[in-house]
């Protein structure tokens, strides 16, 4: 067997590159920017200057450094690139037009599949960081024309998350944010019967997603099922077995 390495490039074995927003918060375990997370090896690269309140603000301007970040996973190897905030999400349809590997930014570009798998009469629901920034324009860029069928409940009023995810105080009380994550859950779901699924759509939420459907009995998306789904299509294994 014959290999290539390209021009650069330091390390191999990194299929999935994760583009990190510029943030000092806890990363725990099931966390999207704890390599611990994954079954396999990623690459990280930070993007700089690309703030949560940028993010959230959906700031344009923060285009050029992220397309830098996500070349530099490319040079370096990975097959496919991704995100850390749905929020990324705005700039999905420009960062895959420009690349050659396969770009998945945002949590939210299930949300097509999602609404398959569940039926036209029922309603997914959807848990974000901030639910006045999950606005029309960032799901018309993850592929969501109508969101009839959205349920979205925004933690920007709990405490702890907010102290920790959007104040970045650097310290996080998981087992109070557990139960605020799952508090939302249990009312949109309360509210909403037709909900069929839940759909997380932050980066620091996938360690609570366990607590979640325990709470509430419904299949559970995050930014961990999308990677891992995205991985076993850049990364087939060969089966063996027997008959």
């Amino acid at each position: 067997m014959i290999y290539t390495t390209q021009k650069g490039q330091v390390s191999s074995g990194e299929a999935i590159g994760i583009l990190l927003l510029e943030t000092s918060v806890p990363f725990i375990p099931g966390d999207v920017a704890n390599a611990t997370t994954y079954q396999f090896p990623v690459r990280f690269q930070k993007v700089k200057g690309f703030s949560v309140r940028r993010a959230l603000s959906k700031d344009p301007s923060v285009y050029d450094d992220l397309r830098q970040a996500a070349e530099d996973l490319v040079q370096q190897g990975v097959r496919a690139v991704t995100g850390d905030c749905g929020f990324m999400g705005i700039h999905q349809k420009k960062l895959a037009g420009e690349l050659d590997v396969p770009v998945f930014l945002s949590s939210l570009l299930q949300i097509p599949l999602i609404s398959l798998l569940i039926g036209e009469n029922a309603k997914i629901g959807i848990i974000t960081a901030d639910s006045k920034s999950l606005d029309v324009d960032l799901l018309a860029a993850v592929g969501v024309a109508d969101a009839a069928n959205l349920v979205i409940g925004g933690l920007e009023d709990r405490q702890h998350f907010y102290r920790f995810a959007i104040e970045e105080t650097g310290s996080l009380d998981a087992g109070e944010v557990e139960q605020e994550v799952v508090t939302v859950a249990g009312n949109m779901v309360a509210e909403h019967p037709q909900i069929r699924a839940i759909l997380l759509e932050c980066s620091l939420l996938p360690p609570y997603g366990a607590a979640v459907q325990a709470a509430v009995n419904l299949p559970v998306f995050d930014y961990i099922t999308m990677i891992n789904y995205v991985f076993a299509a850049v990364v087939k294994q060969p089966y063996s077995g027997f008959m």
